[in-house]
């Protein structure tokens, strides 16, 4: 019953020009396939490739190009660091799709959007190689994003969850939540790919377990993630963003994938010596994966 509400101008807020309030992007502007980047620069960074570019627009740390690979119509996005702005454009991305920005009700035919993230991370297994593609089966969200949002899990999804809070240390004041990838996507595009479980931190420092001056009230925090596994899985990798867009992408009806760039090894602490470059190698390895499927 409450997709067939109006949903009010303070709910979903438009722009005079008819556009997303944050994205600034007009209903058609997006494609079914989305590329997400933290980077504004990155942005460019993929566009370039592209065999045509029909659209540049930006606001805030919001960039969207979209254009074409072949056929193959792409829309790639900057939504800046962490899981408060997934919650900004991943809505804003369905609302283009899914709602009638004329008459604020939502579209009898939903559509469903790939949504694809290209971004760095650290790995946690000394076997994982920095300068590796890493791709995401799952992740623990660390941010409390998820527990805005109703989501549907599976048995096994509850169990791994289960497992992974009775893990936890008491003294952390932790309530992590679980999001799986888009399973075709994980079939297909990330076919023949390392893969494991992410987790998704609020921060960069000591959510992610550096110690720099301020001190951090988790000690062993990373040996516990390093440790941890359940029914033959094992967590792999931290960044910021990919919990977030699994939970809301399933939430909203999207599939969702995670393409992670290895830079650092943080049990060997190993840093590339050519991130740019490794980046840029990568990006061109997902676009053809892209076109091809």
């Amino acid at each position: 019953m409450l997709a067939m509400n109006r949903i009010s101008e303070t709910d979903l807020i438009i722009n005079e020009d008819g556009s997303a309030y944050h994205l600034n992007l007009l209903p058609g502007e997006v494609a079914d396939t989305i590329i997400t980047v933290g980077d504004q620069d990155r942005v460019a960074g993929i566009s370039k490739y592209f065999d045509q570019i029909e659209l540049k627009k930006g606001k805030r740390e919001f960039i969207t190009h979209t254009g074409r690979i072949g056929n193959k119509r792409i829309t790639v996005i900057s939504t800046g660091i962490g899981t408060d702005n997934i919650d900004i454009v991943l809505n804003e991305l369905d609302a283009l799709v899914n709602i009638d920005f004329k008459t604020r009700l939502v579209n009898q035919n939903l559509k469903s959007l790939d949504i694809i993230r290209i971004g760095t991370s650290g790995a946690l297994r000394a076997d994982i190689a920095v300068d590796s593609l890493l791709v995401s089966s799952s992740a623990f969200g660390l941010d409390p994003l998820m527990h805005y949002y109703e989501q549907e899990l599976t048995e096994a999804d509850e169990a791994l969850l289960k497992a992974f809070t009775s893990a936890l240390p008491t003294g952390y004041k932790l309530s992590p939540y679980f999001a799986p990838a888009g399973k075709t996507l994980l079939d297909t595009l990330g076919a023949g790919l390392q893969q494991g479980i992410t987790i998704t931190a609020p921060g960069f420092y000591a959510p992610q377990g550096r110690q720099v001056r301020a001190v951090s009230t988790m000690p062993g925090f990373m040996d516990m993630l390093q440790n941890f596994k359940s029914g033959g899985q094992r967590i792999t990798n931290l960044e910021m963003e990919t919990a977030g867009i699994y939970g809301l992408a399933a939430s909203l009806g999207h599939k969702a994938l995670s393409f992670n760039v290895i830079l650092a090894n943080r049990v060997t602490q190993v840093f590339s010596t050519q991130p740019a470059q490794i980046m840029d190698h990568y990006i061109k390895q997902v676009l053809e994966k892209l076109a091809d499927n």
